[in-house]
């Protein structure tokens, strides 16, 4: 048996060890985002468009196809940031895209 300290987990109702309940609170800080098939995506990947998107205040039209690089994420589970030649703060929705 180790010499760890045992805590009470209020959520699960079970006494575990403290450095696994560390683990787990860290992990429930993490998002997860899925592209628009279910690959999961991570800063630093690139991803292409699914779908033809209207820039609001660009006046600009991304058509299909178009490779998105080095994507980063924003905490949301829907969201991505990104750059494109011309459009400063672009934002997309992870739904729109599909991972390279």
């Amino acid at each position: 048996m180790s010499d760890e300290d045992y805590v009470f987990d209020e959520d699960s109702g079970e006494w575990m060890p403290a450095s696994e309940l560390a683990a787990k609170i860290a992990a429930q800080g993490t998002v997860e985002v899925r592209d628009a098939v279910g690959n999961l995506l991570a800063d630093g990947d690139q991803v292409t468009l699914i779908k033809d998107l209207e820039v609001k205040g660009a006046g600009q039209t991304l058509k299909r196809g178009t490779l998105i690089k080095s994507i980063r994420l924003t905490g949301d589970a829907q969201e991505i940031d990104c750059r494109f030649d011309g459009i400063k703060g672009l934002v997309l929705r992870a739904e729109f895209v599909k991972k390279r």
